[in-house]
């Protein structure tokens, strides 16, 4: 899903900045289209679990872009199961990532921007419908989320920066993929009986990023199939 929204900024012109945890070759292949493209792009190798390598990967950024018009909190964990068995070992993790990471990082993006800034989180359609158990962990991290965006979209409106947050549904990536265990299941859930293409979801992200989009704030996008319907 990162790499869609990457490869859709770049489309609509932006200069990119994308961090990566591990996957140095699937970085790598990224920057290579992007550059043959004629994007200027930069990978930077932070974990969002690292506050300081948070910060550090945004003043990299500015740093050697010159400027920081578009945040993306798009970094995603998921661990299942009964609530009796979730460790605090998950629930730091989650937190982490879900939550601290995305809170870190607008903090350090909102000192270098401007009127027309945006930043544009990526949550779940778990933060508005849990339909069945074993992801309370997930849910709760996401609907963080929402308050989150909420509370920043009041607190920058008057500066000109817009916050909102697109909500997913079934999407077809490593961590749900379409031909995964648990498809026929979430289909059942959903008003299109199809998984989301990444490309779908950075299509909104997409939207929320561009100057047609300066008068919404403070939203959740359901991009979901119809799951919250």
């Amino acid at each position: 899903m990162g790499a869609a929204i990457v490869r859709r900024l770049a489309r609509e012109g932006a200069d990119i900045a994308f961090t990566y945890a591990a996957s140095d070759q699937a970085a790598e292949d990224v920057v290579h289209e992007l550059d043959a493209a004629g994007t200027r792009v930069l990978a930077i190798r932070a974990d969002s679990r690292d506050p300081a390598a948070i910060c550090r990967a945004v003043e990299q950024a500015v740093r050697e872009l010159g400027r920081l018009d578009i945040l993306v909190n798009s970094a995603g964990v998921f661990y299942a199961g009964p609530i009796e068995d979730v460790t605090l070992e998950e629930i730091d993790d989650t937190l982490a990532i879900h939550t601290r990471a995305v809170f870190v990082a607008s903090q350090a993006a909102l000192v270098h921007m401007g009127s027309g800034g945006r930043i544009i989180s990526i949550g779940s359609c778990f933060a508005q419908r849990v339909p069945y158990g074993g992801v309370t962990l997930y849910a709760m991290s996401k609907s963080a989320l929402i308050g989150f965006t909420k509370g920043l979209a009041r607190e920058v409106g008057g500066r000109g920066i817009t916050v909102n947050i697109v909500d997913p549904g079934s999407t077809d990536t490593d961590m749900n993929p379409a031909d995964g265990p648990t498809v026929e299941a979430e289909l059942e859930l959903m008003a299109i009986k199809r998984y989301a293409r990444p490309e779908e979801i950075a299509a909104a992200v997409g939207y929320l990023a561009a100057s047609e989009s300066r008068f919404i704030t403070g939203v959740s996008l359901a991009i979901d199939g119809g799951f919250t319907a």
